[in-house]
């Protein structure tokens, strides 16, 4: 059976300078894993038993990164389902977009990660070293930018 997990691309969004596009104001958050190879990663986990995936990933995101899902703004009309192996088995892990509703919440990490930060598209993708993520990343901007 394949293993699922779910999480959320969490973003935010700074006081943009008045010269700058408001795309360029936004930041993701990624963590980096405190196990294996220390690879970096939204908020995400393993689907518990009678749990379902939007409940999973707003429950990952609380134990790894301290936020409640009332610090958030789930964006409509987004969700990504990325399939990779993992170890030989096959893995699904199914992300949605979400804001937090004030950019200076403070990040409280789990033991599972050792750091955070808040990147820029262009830096979240050299951090997200697999290169579906990093075409989620950009995905998801380009998804934020058609909204402005």
């Amino acid at each position: 059976m394949a293993v699922r997990a779910c999480g959320l691309i969490i973003y935010r969004r700074l006081q943009p300078a008045p010269s700058s596009k408001v795309t360029d104001s936004i930041e993701y958050l990624l963590l980096q894993t405190s196990y294996g190879t220390h690879h970096w990663t939204p908020p995400k986990g393993h689907v518990d038993p009678g749990e379902d995936d939007l409940q999973t990933a707003f429950r990952e995101t609380q134990e790894e990164a301290g936020l409640q899902a009332s610090q958030l703004t789930l964006i409509e009309g987004y969700k990504k389902e990325l399939q990779y192996p993992v170890r030989g088995k096959p893995k699904t892990v199914v992300y949605w977009l979400a804001e937090m509703k004030d950019c200076n919440t403070e990040i409280k990490l789990s033991d599972e990660h050792q750091a955070f930060q808040w990147l820029k598209l262009e830096d979240a993708c050299k951090f997200a070293e697999y290169e579906d993520m990093q075409a989620t990343l950009k995905e998801v901007h380009q998804f934020l930018c058609s909204r402005e």
